[in-house]
Order: C-alpha cells, then sequence, then structure tokens
C-alpha cells in the first residue's frame, strides 16, 4: 500500500489509513502535465506513487523541489491552511499520483485526533527537511561576499 510508504503516515492508526484511502482518488499525467498552478485554489493534495514532479514558486518560476519518491506528499499548501497553492507542479515525466481533497481529509483528521496529531508533526518534519534541503541548495549556488572595502580610498 502506498499510503505506507508515504514517511508522513508510519505509525498512523489503521482505521485512519483506511479510511484516508477511502476519499483518495488514483490518477495520472503525461510529461508536461501541470498539476495545478501556483495561485490556484489549494483544494487537494498529492502523494507520488510513479514518476517525478517539479514544484516551482510563480516568481521567475524557479524549481524549488523535485518529487520522486514514492510515497512523497505535495500540494501541503492545502493542508496548512493556506487558500492557494505556493508553487506550480509539473510532471516532468509520466505520473500516477494519489489526490486527497483537502475538506475529506480534514474530517478523517477530526474524527481521530491522535493520527491528526502524529501526522501534522511527520509533515512539519518533512516541510523543515525540504526547507533545510532548498538553502543547502540556495548557499551553494550563491557566491561568497567579497570582503568589505571600508577604510579603503577609491
Amino acid at each position: 500500500m502506498i499510503i505506507k510508504q508515504a514517511d508522513l503516515f508510519y505509525g498512523l492508526n489503521h482505521n485512519f489509513i483506511k479510511d484516508l484511502m477511502a476519499i483518495a482518488s488514483r490518477t495520472s499525467f503525461v510529461k508536461g502535465d501541470i498539476i495545478f498552478r501556483a495561485d490556484e485554489p489549494a483544494t487537494h493534495f498529492y502523494i507520488l506513487i510513479q514518476g517525478c514532479v517539479r514544484l516551482r514558486l510563480s516568481h521567475a518560476g524557479r524549481e524549488v523541489f523535485t518529487s520522486c519518491r514514492i510515497g512523497e506528499i505535495f500540494g501541503w499548501s492545502s493542508l496548512i491552511g493556506r487558500d492557494t497553492y505556493s508553487a506550480s507542479a509539473e510532471c516532468i515525466e509520466t505520473a500516477t499520483l494519489l489526490k486527497i481533497d483537502r475538506q475529506q481529509f480534514q474530517s478523517i483528521l477530526e474524527k481521530d485526533l491522535s493520527s491528526g496529531l502524529l501526522f501534522f508533526k511527520q509533515l512539519a518534519a518533512a516541510l523543515g527537511s525540504r526547507l533545510i534541503q532548498l538553502y543547502e541548495r540556495e548557499t551553494e549556488t550563491v557566491p561568497a561576499a567579497s570582503p568589505s572595502k571600508e577604510g579603503t580610498e577609491v
């Protein structure tokens, strides 16, 4: 079961996972398809079953993350109270995804508060990890600052 391969769902109650699978719909995209765009309503999140998806910021189209690992989640803006997606998601190869409705998932979270708490702890850890990866990538591409020239005459 793909859900069990997703780090975010590790250790969650069996009934929670069963309810989640009941609302998940399997969907496929081909290379070049846009799954969602930045600033569109954040109504779903996705779990990767197969393929690769690139996430890009809306301004300047800069890549922020590539999801190619089975069980990875993206579209998480819908989970953290944002009304719109913060990035666009594009298939960089044929992809199969589980698509999960934000409101239906919210109902499952409210039914099982302990699993909901564990899910959000694991979501926070995953987002923190992605942020660190982004910082590391950015610091590799930013040239080191030149020494200060204070006190020198021109």
